[in-house]
C-alpha cells in the first residue's frame, strides 16, 4: 500500500470569514459548501482542502503553524498581491538556509501557511 494525500482539513471558528478568505482573497476555487456542518471542499490542485468550522477542543486545532505550502509561480508578486488584499505576513519573501525561497502567511483565525515557488518542489524524486 502506499497512500497519497488527497484531502486536508483546516479548522477556524467563522465558516463565512473562511469562505471570504479562501475564495475571494486567495483565490481558491470552491467545490462545494455545507452550510448544516459548516464545511467547505476547495480545490487545491493534486489535494483537496477541506475548511471546518467550529470551536476548538481536543479534536478541532485552531490556528498556528499549519506545514502546508502553498505553491505560486512567483512568490514575490503573490506576496505583494496578498499584502495589498490585507493578509498578515510573519515572514517576507527569503532564502531559507536550505536553499529554497519562501514566506509565511496566516488566514484570519491564525493558522499560517507557507507561500513557496512550484519549481521547489518536483512532482517525482
Amino acid at each position: 500500500m502506499a497512500p497519497r494525500i488527497i484531502h486536508i482539513t483546516i479548522f477556524g471558528r467563522d465558516y463565512h470569514r473562511m469562505l471570504a478568505f479562501y475564495r475571494d482573497v486567495l483565490e481558491m476555487p470552491v467545490v462545494s459548501t455545507d452550510d448544516q456542518f459548516h464545511y467547505i471542499v476547495l480545490d487545491g490542485g493534486a489535494v483537496r482542502i477541506g475548511l471546518g468550522a467550529g470551536e476548538p477542543g481536543p479534536n478541532i486545532q485552531v490556528g498556528g503553524l499549519t506545514g502546508i505550502g502553498f505553491g505560486v509561480p512567483d512568490v514575490d508578486a503573490a506576496y505583494e498581491a496578498l499584502k495589498a488584499k490585507g493578509v498578515s505576513f510573519t515572514m517576507p519573501p527569503s532564502r531559507q538556509p536550505w536553499g529554497g525561497y519562501m514566506a509565511m502567511f496566516e488566514d484570519p483565525d491564525g493558522n499560517i501557511f507557507y507561500l513557496q515557488p512550484n519549481s521547489d518542489w518536483p512532482e517525482k524524486a
